[in-house]
């Protein structure tokens, strides 16, 4: 019996070990290379990456597999790396779009597969329908050049796409009046890939960054998920006044979402949190436009 792929905003996500399978991973990444075969993208680059989610990096290895075996050209992450990392990654090394193995802030039992276009952005509706219906019956089906002959050929390359994000980020936002500051800055990754990121850009001068659900533990314990909200959040703005910290900062699985809590171990969502970013830009720097 044929199990049937359905992809939602961003892609598709399963139960691991349930229709999440090696097998149907290639099945939706079978319909994404011809996908963009139809769009006369046949010899392009894609960038893949993954989270900290069980067998992530494998799941990841497998889909670079079926987009060689397609005569793709693949940018492999050589690490768990942040959703809005990758959508970078595509524009700055102009891929033709991304898969990202992720389940978000999903339960520890689910994995994803999100597909990104050439912007790094969501594929509109009708590009989602067109990759599922590329999407073949079964796993034979699926081209593939096995991994370690993939890299041989350069057909697959592992890269780091942090350190032009890094530089990326530099030219966006001053970095360095925050490492002066000499705030105690509390970060809750929720044992996810935003673990290490605030240290390297915020620490290293006055300011002080502490870690918390900081490894790889695809469980996900002390939280039902890794979802910046209460009551996942409950052991980050407890461990507040532990740091003496002056703010939590929260981030889901995958690092494309974020939470905050305050100097009182009190939870801000979203929702303030861009008022407050609204406010400031407004008020505070006297600036005026669009806010997109």
């Amino acid at each position: 019996m044929v199990q049937e792929i359905r992809f939602g905003t961003d892609g598709w996500r399963g139960h691991v070990g349930e229709d999440y399978t090696f097998a149907n991973v290639r099945r939706c990444t079978q319909g994404f290379a011809s996908y963009l075969a139809d769009k006369g993208l046949k010899d392009s680059w894609v960038v893949v990456g993954h989270d900290r989610r069980y067998r992530g990096e494998h799941f990841a290895a497998a889909v670079a597999e079926v987009l060689a075996g397609n005569g793709l050209k693949v940018y492999l992450t050589d690490g768990p790396t942040p959703t809005p990392v990758i959508s970078y990654a595509v524009v700055d090394k102009k891929a033709a779009g991304a898969i990202n193995i992720t389940a978000s802030h999903n339960p520890y039992t689910d994995n994803g597969f999100k597909v990104r276009d050439n912007n790094g952005g969501a594929i509109d509706p009708d590009g989602l329908t067109r990759i599922e219906k590329n999407i073949p019956d079964s796993e034979e089906e699926a081209k593939r050049i096995p991994l370690k002959e993939a890299l041989e050929k350069g057909m697959v390359e592992y890269f780091d796409a942090a350190p032009n994000y890094v530089e990326h980020i530099k030219t966006l936002i001053d970095l360095q009046p925050i490492k002066d500051a000499g705030l105690r800055v509390l970060v809750d990754p929720m044992w996810g890939n935003g673990a290490g990121w605030f240290p390297e850009l915020i620490g290293g001068g006055k300011t002080e960054v502490f870690e918390i659900h900081r490894d790889r533990n695809p469980n996900f314990p002390e939280m039902i998920r890794p979802e910046p909200i209460p009551p996942n959040v409950d052991v980050g703005l407890a461990a507040i006044s532990e740091y003496k910290a002056d703010v939590l900062l929260i981030n889901d699985g995958d690092a494309d979402r974020v939470g905050i809590g305050d100097e009182n171990g009190e939870f801000v969502d979203q929702l303030r949190v861009y008022a407050l970013l609204a406010y400031y830009l407004l008020e505070v720097r006297g600036e005026r436009g669009p806010i997109v």
